[in-house]
């Protein structure tokens, strides 16, 4: 089994979506329970995953390796390549119990359309799976497309009162994007050509070639290159200022909708950065002024997302806006370019999904109860609802980064890798975490303390088991990463490292696990001026890493002048 265990994981939804083909649209019941048992089948057929990875999680290169470069479709040199390491491991299993979980949410909230709706969401499960599976570039692209068209229709059909706007502006915001990343492809895919000989669309192939782009064609035509994935990538984020689809998305769309898009739909952004834009383009990105665009976008998106989330008067949206902000933070670990900040990027990724997919639950629950989301709605919900207002508190409390929950574990490590790169980064982006805590806890204090003013509040009825069920993992997770997040650290060591290998060649790798809570400051060179320059002036020779699971020469790429 561990051979296909990656193409087991990824047909299984697809699966489950086929078998609701043949099941009657009038028999409701029939299709959750099928619907239910294939997500909760894809989610306990993932966990053999967790021991064979863990076992495996210092080991160099990708693994569970299936296929072969070029065979699929020969003529263009496309394979069906899948593989992981412990970047997409942790974004697979958060894939899979958050599709799980959106999917048990639905249970009540969907009346209309039954069949159709569970039928998209398996396939839209399927689309991300594989987008973080795929090995091969055109492999990529396909699973990037597919999950477009399930979002598409689960927010146009399934969605509130303004869903065919808020659809076509993520679809449109989304294929522009997409269209500018297929050029990109294009381009490294006919270089590699002209280097070797050899048409692929391999993802370890193109790790080789791409490098040399920069200096084959010069910096002008490596940032332009740049900036065909940046923008794809950017928009999915959403990075600032391609963020303006993403509030009436999530507003919009039905609850489960959210929780996945929120969860998991944005990650692709980052991961895309982490996976293509930093390997690909090393010298383009140590540039000090591209560094610092990205750097400086990271700071808007972070302090804006949440002044505006301050001036919301809808819940849903507020939390949408959260999400810019959040997000911030994972863009800003990533462009710190050093093992602590990338691992911190990461991590908050799983992070933001844990609790921000929670948020999007809690939201949803009142909103199937009361049909608002206005805040000015409710006051005194801890009364009628107290184990609604417990869990809401923890998961607003994972949302701000407090310590002893997820959220702080991740922030605190972005913040320290960003601090050891320029500490005027950090100062900045530390508004960000202040102004959460305003957000979340002002919106605790108006919806669930006091009395209830509201009549129509008084005799809601607190969580069935149902609904605590879609919150129990969410729990666990929240406090396992935040009272012990040594074994997160431990599995993206290794493609932390080799990432930052190939993208700073001169930087100093550290001989231990990347551990933001016991890491010693030898991480940063030690001579190395704070200053806000793309690359550290005191270089040391970078040891040979054993964790580099590519060639030398791709984890040195040639650097030209910046």
């Amino acid at each position: 089994m561990e051979s296909h265990i990656l193409s087991i994981i990824l047909f299984t939804p697809l699966l489950g979506a086929f078998v609701l083909l043949f099941v009657s649209k009038e028999n409701k019941d029939a299709i959750r329970w099928i619907a239910n048992i294939f997500a909760l089948g894809g989610f306990l057929i993932s966990l053999p995953l967790v021991p064979a990875f863990w076992a495996l999680r210092f080991e160099p290169g990708f693994k569970f390796m299936e296929g072969s470069a070029n065979n699929w479709i020969p003529s263009i040199g496309a394979g069906y390549v899948l593989g992981i390491d412990g970047i997409s491991f942790l974004l697979i299993m958060l894939t899979t119990l958050l599709g799980w979980i959106s999917i048990l949410s639905s249970w009540t909230a969907i009346e209309n359309r039954v069949k159709e709706y569970y039928i998209w969401f398996l396939v839209l499960q399927t689309g991300m799976l594989g987008v973080f599976m795929a090995l091969d570039f055109f492999l990529f692209f396909v699973f990037w497309e597919a999950m477009l068209v399930p979002m598409y229709l689960l927010i146009g059909i399934w969605g509130g009162p303004r869903k065919l706007y808020a659809a076509i502006k993520f679809f449109l915001y989304t294929l522009a994007g997409s269209v500018l990343m297929l050029l990109g492809i294009l381009f490294l895919y006919f270089h590699h050509h002209a280097i070797t000989g050899v048409y692929t669309f391999g993802l370890q192939s193109l790790y080789e070639t791409a490098p040399k782009i920069y200096t084959d064609y010069g910096p002008y035509a490596a940032t332009l290159l740049f900036l065909s994935f940046f923008f794809a990538f950017a928009i999915k984020v959403p990075m600032f200022p391609f963020h303006t689809w993403l509030p009436d998305a999530h507003v919009e769309a039905p609850t489960a909708g959210s929780v996945i898009l929120a969860g998991v739909l944005l990650k692709m952004g980052t991961y895309g950065f982490i996976r293509f834009s930093l390997p690909f383009f090393p010298d383009v990105l140590t540039h000090t002024k591209v560094r610092g665009w990205m750097i400086a976008l990271s700071i808007i998106g972070i302090i804006y997302g949440a002044l505006v989330s301050l001036m919301q008067k809808d819940m849903k949206k507020l939390v949408a806006y959260s999400s810019v902000s959040h997000l911030g933070f994972c863009t800003l670990g990533i462009f710190a370019l050093n093992p602590v900040g990338l691992s911190g990027s990461v991590l908050q990724q799983i992070n933001h999904g844990i609790s921000t997919g929670a948020l999007f639950l809690i939201v949803g629950i009142l909103y199937e109860r009361r049909h608002t989301r206005e805040i000015s709605e409710y006051g005194g919900i801890s009364n009628v609802m107290p184990l609604y207002a417990t869990i809401t508190m923890i998961m607003f409390l994972s949302s701000m980064g407090l310590p002893l929950l997820n959220g702080f574990v991740g922030e605190f490590t972005i913040l320290q890798g960003t601090f050891m790169e320029n500490w005027k980064w950090a100062l900045w982006a530390v508004p960000g975490v202040v102004l959460a805590a305003a957000y979340l806890l002002w919106l605790y204090q108006r919806v669930f303390f006091g009395t209830v003013t509201n009549p129509k509040n008084e005799k809601l009825h607190d969580l069935t088991p149902r609904e605590v069920a879609t919150f129990v993992p969410l729990l666990i997770m929240a406090f396992w990463i935040g009272l012990y997040p040594k074994p997160f650290f431990q599995i993206l060591e290794q493609p932390v490292n080799h990432t930052i290998a190939m993208v700073r060649p001169d930087y100093p790798q550290a001989g231990a696990t990347v551990n933001a809570s016991v890491q010693q400051p030898a991480l940063a060179p030690p001579n190395a001026p704070v200053a806000a320059t793309a690359v550290v002036t005191d270089k040391a020779p970078v040891p040979n890493h054993p964790a580099a699971h590519t060639p030398a020469k791709v984890a040195a790429p040639a650097k030209g002048k910046n």
